[in-house]
């Protein structure tokens, strides 16, 4: 029986993907359109909430369901704690690839080259996501702000770049709280998935260079 709901809710996994992309992307598109496109009418600004208000339900109502699905509920919920904070977080929907690569790697069978680049693939599009929302969120609460180095778009992704590559010029920075708040999450993230690239491609490398040694 816990076999028959295990297999269910992997079915279900691979069933909605499709749709939460399409939800992801909406959610990030009404969020972006907010953000970027000063004097919205009300009419547009009104749509643009709905559509973020009813992308949010899809990934509470996925998450729920998978809930239902799962065969230990508790375990469920120590186990995907990530898919939790993803669904309470949107904005940081881009980090499921990477749970999903790491469940799918353990369902399937692939050679060891293909998921080293898959790694590269999946954590390179993260990052990107990820920064571009961050940008996003930046972007929004201090481009007012008293005292703020971040008047632009354009300054916002140059700091999040600098961010994310843990380099860190210090000529653009946060100075709202929650534009703080947004900085410490992209340091620990950007560590995170630099790291993964670096050591997926220098694994990558050891392992082409042991192989042209044993030709």
């Amino acid at each position: 029986m816990a076999v028959d709901r295990e297999q269910r809710l992997w079915d279900w996994e691979r069933t909605a993907q499709p749709y939460l992309l399409v939800a992801s992307l909406l959610f990030l598109t009404s969020y972006a359109v907010r953000v970027l496109v000063p004097g919205l009418s009300p009419g547009w600004e009104t749509w643009w909430e709905l559509v973020t208000v009813v992308s949010w339900g899809i990934f509470v109502a996925e998450y729920l369901a998978r809930l239902a699905f799962s065969s230990d509920r508790r375990h469920f919920l120590h186990t995907r704690w990530l898919d939790l904070i993803v669904t309470v977080l949107p904005l940081l929907r881009p980090l499921r690839i990477i749970d999903m690569h790491e469940r799918m790697r353990r369902r399937r069978n692939h050679p060891q080259l293909v998921l080293e680049a898959r790694v590269m693939v999946y954590t390179g599009v993260t990052s990107l996501l990820l920064g571009f929302a961050a940008s996003l969120a930046v972007y929004h609460d201090e481009r007012t702000a008293p005292g703020a180095n971040i008047h632009s778009f354009g300054d916002s992704v140059w700091w999040a770049c600098s961010t994310l590559t843990t380099t860190g010029y210090g000529d653009a920075t946060p100075v709202t709280s929650r534009g703080r708040v947004v900085a410490v999450a992209l340091m620990f993230v950007g560590v995170a998935l630099v790291g993964a690239v670096v050591g997926s491609f220098s694994s990558w490398l050891l392992r082409r260079f042991r192989q042209d040694g044993e030709t």
